[in-house]
């Protein structure tokens, strides 16, 4: 980097130190002013906006929460948590990183790659390989700032990123503990359909429809995003919706969830990629490491927890939540069982 004789030595200092921040691809913000989120601000907690790299090279936007009164000089346990499929930091993973936060936790909410504020293009691509490594990333990220023990960091996915911590933690053993929330099994339902009732004909017709979009994205210049959630939060559920599209409109369509960098629907033939990429194959193999599979008693979801529980080794743990639905687990503090996720990670990352 040039710098002019005349610079005055603080700025010629001031500038090197930038181009260190810079060269690491690591961004710190000072606490926000603007709170751009679906929830209240704690008074208890610290909040910074951070970016940093995946070994893509894509770089990623996250929340950062501390305790109010944590002293940096000592190390703390740490999580990194993901979104609800299609969601962003500012809903539901924002409100377990806050709230663990409080608890004593330094805590990352973060947008997946091609999403809400990270890095990426095209935009709303969805890559299972890709997100499962921002959960890598995100242990990249905590295990070096100082205040850390790297020896004490867990992960925590909600809905589909559930599938995607867990993916992660079965070649990651740098993540000692995995806790899920309304774990959907993304590879799963769209290879197999819902509750496995794909045929191989269906599956067979999907994938060739699915070629020909990518011959139709090459030659328009960029992929085709079906139609998401509006821009502004409705008042109430489209007639003739089924029940589990019902249940998502009125998380993130309406004034409950609603984000704008929540767009929904991901790019078409991102559905390849996870027809192509077992979730759940090594789930076993996160053992001795412990697993927290939490779900709701009404969720519609319950079968992806059931079944990857059963997959699972010990030492594991299903926890009901009483008259949960799916999405209760977004953001309902009254039944989202923080205690016990508390408990579990201080008994996993002791």
């Amino acid at each position: 980097m040039k710098t002019n004789a005349f610079m005055n030595k603080p700025l010629q200092i001031m500038l090197s130190i930038l181009t260190l921040m810079l060269a690491a691809n690591i961004a710190y913000a000072e606490d926000d002013v603007t709170w751009d989120k679906t929830f209240k601000r704690s008074d208890k907690v610290t909040h910074k906006k951070v970016s940093y790299p995946n070994r893509y090279g894509i770089i990623l936007s996250a929340d950062m929460y501390m305790p109010k009164d944590m002293d940096e000089s000592q190390h703390y346990p740490a999580l990194v948590i993901g979104t609800p499929y299609g969601g962003v930091k500012e809903q539901g993973a924002g409100i377990y990183a806050q709230t663990m936060a409080e608890r004593g936790y330094v805590t990352i909410a973060f947008d997946e790659s091609f999403n809400g504020e990270s890095g990426g293009q095209p935009r709303h691509v969805s890559s299972p390989e890709i997100f499962v490594e921002d959960f890598s990333a995100g242990v990249d990220f905590l295990g070096t700032r100082p205040f850390v023990d790297r020896d004490k960091i867990g992960a925590i996915g909600i809905c589909g990123s559930g599938g995607f911590a867990l993916k992660a933690a079965q070649v990651d053993h740098r993540i000692k503990a995995v806790a899920t929330a309304s774990m959907y099994d993304m590879s799963r339902v769209i290879r197999n359909g819902w509750e496995d009732s794909m045929s191989a004909e269906e599956r067979n017709k999907m994938l060739d429809e699915l070629g020909k979009q990518r011959w139709e994205d090459f030659e328009n210049g960029s992929p085709m995003l079906p139609e998401g959630f509006p821009d502004e939060p409705t008042t109430s559920i489209p007639e003739g919706l089924d029940p589990i599209s019902s249940e998502f409109w009125e998380y993130y369509a309406m004034e409950r969830g609603h984000h704008p960098r929540s767009h929904g629907p991901f790019t078409a033939t991102s559905n390849m990629a996870f027809m192509n990429f077992p979730l759940m194959n090594y789930v076993d193999t996160i053992s001795p490491r412990p697993i927290l599979f939490i779900m709701g008693e009404k969720a519609h979801s319950r079968y992806f927890t059931e079944d990857a529980y059963e997959l699972a080794a010990e030492p594991k743990e299903l926890y009901v939540v009483p008259g949960a639905r799916h999405i209760d687990l977004y953001d309902r503090t009254d039944m989202i069982p923080f205690d016990k996720l508390n408990s579990f990670f201080a008994k996993a990352l002791q």
